[in-house]
């Protein structure tokens, strides 16, 4: 199957809801708290290493940045959340801005919530997983899965799973390192983009 992840390249960043692309075609969300693996996940997905900025730093992502796979699909990288440092004024911002384009953009076709696999799903992604609720299919990516032992990411999945009494969600985990679960990351995103 030829990878068509490996076409994306960069579009355009928006900081305000006026600078988002005009809302038609497909779009997957990335969300996660900060340094939950989100640009690596969506960098290992389009098999580019450069594709978005990767940082130890956490709260790097501030904008909402948009990568093309073609004319109407499109990855959408969104600012990591749960960062301390970033102001009331800049937190307020982004939770209008992101609560905006979560509940009404309808080429939104379903949100990756990246979760650390050693963390499991935490206040903060739940607080995500419950204001979206029936609105939007969600998956559930448990990244740095190289972290733990196979049965360790195997209980890990099935605790996340029961965490989501929602039949549109899903779950699955994934490495960056050795590309275990890469293959059902881009099935759900195919899935999600509608490719032939």
């Amino acid at each position: 199957m030829i990878n068509s992840f490996r076409n994306a390249n960069f579009r355009t960043s928006a900081f305000e809801l006026s600078q988002l692309i005009p809302d038609h075609g497909f779009e997957i969300a990335f969300a996660g708290r900060s340094n939950a693996g989100k640009s690596s996940a969506i960098n290992c997905l389009t098999d580019q290493k450069t594709l978005c900025k990767t940082s130890k730093t956490p709260g790097r992502t501030q904008l909402i940045n948009f990568f093309s796979l073609d004319d109407s699909r499109h990855l959408v990288d969104l600012p990591g959340y749960g960062y301390a440092k970033v102001s009331k004024k800049m937190r307020d911002h982004w939770d209008l801005v992101l609560s905006t384009y979560l509940l009404h953009r309808k080429a939104l076709k379903g949100l990756i919530i990246v979760v650390d696999i050693r963390r499991g799903i935490t206040e903060l992604d739940q607080g995500l997983i419950d204001m979206l609720a029936d609105n939007l299919p969600l998956h559930i990516l448990l990244t740095k899965s190289d972290k733990l032992s196979k049965t360790a990411v195997r209980s890990a999945v099935m605790r996340a799973q029961s965490q989501l009494n929602n039949e549109l969600h899903t779950v699955s985990s994934l490495s960056v390192i050795n590309r275990h679960g890469l293959d059902q990351l881009e099935a759900k995103c195919r899935e999600w983009l509608a490719f032939p």
